[in-house]
């Protein structure tokens, strides 16, 4: 980054800042789509097992109390809502929470084991992209009737709208469905991917969204249980599946760019996640971790879900030093690193 472009940044932070210490936040309203990444608790009204609503979970979370996140705390999403300036976090739309004037704000559609593909939710019986949108319009109908139609429009225009998915689609289903690598390769699921990812994009647009966020794909490779399921008795991050991140995230960022150069007014920002995950991952001591093989709960090589629970033999006292929480998930420490960076990355959807 040359002078220019940083000084402009930094005094773009600035003002930033001034804003939220005014207690305005930066957008009228966050909204969220996606996996167990940013699931908030949607998942604890299914009837499926893809669930973190019991111990440890929540543990080191600001009630202390398993919510449904998981995480040992926050993630991503919430610091990324308290940066932007608001003073709580948007509820499960499932959730009680997610009543009157609160949802004014923002609602979180997420549900554990979703993806761009919607068999793999159908899989796993979580809420589909297809059926997140689908509480998205109905989502829309109540604040028309709580704000009426022009605040509305002002909130779906000026809103962020992140979505986080793909990881699931690879990990939960292509990996282990033999139907499914029988049918594409690696190329071809990723085009799948695309088409899908496409489609819910200019269907959020043709509904008034206008900022929208998305995050690449981790390095899969390098997720502990992926590691212990994939890496043929290595202790190592599995390539082959960093490799397919990789070509996946190349095809986001075309796709992306595409769907800018088409759809006029759209703010669409591809947030890296690849990158700065990996950094933790193989330098953990340079950001401040201790552990980046093993994740803290339980053995720390596969414990996710109802495998990571209150009975999981072996789990850390510190959370802090470990940058997985459980087999596939980062711990809040991490989450505020990776929350830091997509507040870099994201200037475009605040300015």
């Amino acid at each position: 980054m040359g002078f220019a472009s940083s000084f402009w940044a930094t005094s773009f932070l600035l003002v930033l800042v001034a804003s939220v210490a005014r207690g305005d936040p930066l957008v009228p309203a966050l909204i969220i789509f996606g996996d167990s990444v940013v699931d908030v608790g949607n998942n604890n009204n299914l009837t499926t097992l893809i669930k973190a609503n019991f111990p440890p979970y929540g543990r080191d979370f600001v009630t202390h109390r398993p919510s449904g996140r998981f995480c040992n705390g926050k993630l991503a999403t919430d610091f990324t809502a308290e940066y932007l300036g608001f003073t709580s976090y948007p509820p499960a739309y499932l959730s009680p929470e997610a009543r009157g004037s609160n949802m004014l704000t923002g609602v979180n559609f997420a549900s554990a084991a979703s993806g761009l593909f919607d068999g793999t939710a159908q899989l796993y019986s979580a809420i589909s992209l297809t059926r997140q949108l689908s509480y998205y319009r109905e989502y829309q109908m109540k604040v028309v009737n709580m704000a009426g139609r022009a605040r509305a429009n002002d909130i779906f225009s000026g809103a962020i709208h992140l979505l986080s998915a793909g990881s699931s689609d690879f990990i939960q289903n292509y990996y282990i469905n033999l139907v499914l690598r029988g049918l594409y390769s690696v190329d071809r699921f990723s085009d799948l991917l695309m088409s899908s990812y496409s489609t819910f994009i200019q269907n959020l647009y043709g509904l008034g969204a206008r900022r929208i966020g998305v995050t690449t794909l981790p390095p899969t490779g390098c997720l502990p249980a992926a590691i212990t399921l994939f890496g043929a008795g290595s202790n190592q991050c599995v390539e082959r599946l960093n490799q397919d991140a990789i070509l996946f995230n190349n095809k986001l960022n075309s796709t992306s760019q595409g769907l800018v150069n088409k759809l006029p007014g759209l703010k669409l920002v591809v947030f890296d996640i690849y990158h700065p995950l990996l950094d933790m991952i193989r330098k953990p001591s340079d950001n401040g971790f201790f552990e980046s093989r093993r994740a803290c709960c339980g053995t720390g090589t596969l414990e996710t879900s109802l495998l990571c629970n209150a009975a999981s033999v072996g789990t850390c006292s510190n959370a802090t030093a470990y940058v997985f929480w459980d087999g596939f998930h980062p711990s809040e420490a991490a989450n505020q690193v990776l929350a830091g960076d997509l507040l870099e990355q994201g200037f475009d959807l605040i300015s």
